[in-house]
């Protein structure tokens, strides 16, 4: 029997696609494209690959949105899954009632993690729990009596969620357009983007801008206002923006001089996607007050996130100012002990088999080979790190000029990608890769390869149309 007649046979491919086009909203739908040509059906996974209803094979070089870092399929943890749901598949941990699985992770995270970050709030991904990290920040300095310090900083182009609150914290303007924000939360400072610094300026001169302005951010604002600044280590869906060294220290130098919190949200960057469990520390020199994460924690198999709060906020707000005063934040799922379970064993599988270690070897070889996509006309920047990496596709090299918004380069090399067995992530103008883990050298010749062929085709389509001279 073939691939093709094995999933015919398995699926309902055509069904399948009206069911979802007519009663499915996507997250972040673009609807005139979504009503012409509807969901790709994307049915099985199987290590680094995935299959769409049909059969056809596509090397995952997104990771499934950041997240599916120990690959697809794996058998460990769907057995975990169904064995913590065969003992307890779900009970409240509000107040004084927890599970087994929650304890222990909560225990292993804080293991993990820099030594001062001991307290774990379990939420349903990370837009929760940049939110739970917002409202638990905000009553410690209630606790504290400083209830003016309520305004928080963020940066340009950089992602935090997508609830009310977090798509207030995140940056990206496009992500805004038609939809309402928290009015005065949030202020933004520039975004930590190397090359589009300014004309002439060193890469040295430029993180000395950056840090002074963050610094003037709070000045203006009052430091008696401002109660944290949020930053990814390296920006995700803004572009996979790696700052200039020295930013993270230096920034969180500003904020400890003003008595602002400073959060790293690692919902990307935790669990081998740079190399190591939490990549604050050992990559950034970074002592945040707390730790965001979710995605790779669970190597997306189910929803679970994190907040990890420093020693110094627990001991604040653990402290009752009456008998009748509680915590009153949570969800219903904090602590869900099948989420926990999966979360567990995916921790197990990354240490057992060296999965961060294998990250820190091979991630230099993928950054050398995607480099090489450069010397393509179309390319105008090449960047990241490890297994979190971008191409910025531009009209002019020289003066790093865009393609109208409207030609959609990003998407037109992703569909080329499609078609030739590959995912990669169009983002307006960029094409992002953060495929599992678990990516060989031969795989990651691959997707390279690939995506190369992929932007020259694209480039040939431009051409022909008229729009792009090349």
């Amino acid at each position: 029997m073939t691939t093709q007649t094995r999933y015919k046979q398995r699926y309902d491919a055509k069904a399948l696609w009206r069911k979802d086009h007519d009663h499915f909203l996507h997250p972040f739908a673009h609807f005139p494209s979504f009503e012409k040509e509807g969901a790709l059906v994307i049915a099985e996974g199987h290590g680094a690959y995935v299959f769409d209803v049909d059969g056809k094979r596509y090397l995952d070089g997104i990771g499934g949105m950041w997240c599916v870092n120990i690959g697809h399929g794996n058998p460990e943890i769907a057995q975990a899954l169904a064995q913590q749901a065969g003992r307890l598949a779900y009970f409240n941990t509000f107040v004084d009632i927890t599970n087994p699985p929650a304890a222990e992770l909560a225990a292993k995270l804080a293991e993990l993690a820099p030594a001062h970050l001991n307290r774990v709030f379990f939420d349903t991904g990370g837009s929760a729990a940049n939110d739970t990290t917002v409202r638990t920040i905000h009553h410690y300095f209630n606790r504290l009596g400083k209830h003016s310090k309520k305004k928080l900083i963020s940066r340009k182009d950089a992602y935090h969620g997508s609830s009310y609150l977090t798509m207030t914290l995140t940056g990206k303007q496009d992500d805004h357009y038609g939809f309402d924000l928290v009015p005065d939360l949030v202020h933004y400072v520039s975004c930590p983007h190397r090359y589009r610094r300014p004309d002439g300026s060193t890469l040295d001169e430029f993180c000395d801008q950056l840090v002074e302005e963050l610094e003037a951010k709070i000045v203006e604002l009052g430091p008696e206002n401002v109660a944290a600044f949020f930053a990814e280590p390296i920006l995700g869906a803004g572009g996979v923006i790696v700052p200039p060294p020295g930013y993270q220290r230096r920034t969180q130098e500003v904020c400890r001089r003003y008595d602002v919190l400073y959060v790293s949200d690692e919902v990307v960057t935790a669990f081998g996607r740079l190399g190591h469990m939490f990549a604050s520390e050992p990559m950034f020199d970074l002592a945040p007050d707390v730790i965001t994460c979710a995605k790779g924690l669970t190597s997306g198999y189910v929803p679970l996130g994190a907040s990890l709060f420093s020693d110094e906020i627990y001991e604040v707000i653990c402290k009752p100012e009456s008998k009748l005063d509680y915590f009153n934040h949570g969800f219903t799922y904090s602590g869900h002990p099948v989420c926990c379970a999966a979360a567990l064993k995916n921790i197990e599988i990354i240490e057992r088999d060296r999965i961060c270690e294998h990250v820190q070897e091979v991630g230099p070889y993928f950054e050398k080979r995607l480099a090489k996509l450069g010397e393509l006309p179309l390319v105008g920047d090449v960047r990241g790190s490890h297994f979190m990496l971008c191409v910025e596709n531009v009209a002019d090299k020289r003066t790093k000029a865009l393609l109208p918004e409207e030609v959609g380069i990003g998407k037109r090399i992703a569909d080329h990608c499609e078609k030739r067995g590959v995912m990669v992530r169009p983002i307006g103008h960029l094409n992002v890769i953060s495929p599992p883990l678990i990516l060989t050298r031969d795989e990651i010749d691959e997707l390279v390869e690939t995506l190369g062929a992929s932007i020259e085709a694209a480039a040939d389509d431009l051409v022909r149309e008229g729009l792009w001279k090349g």
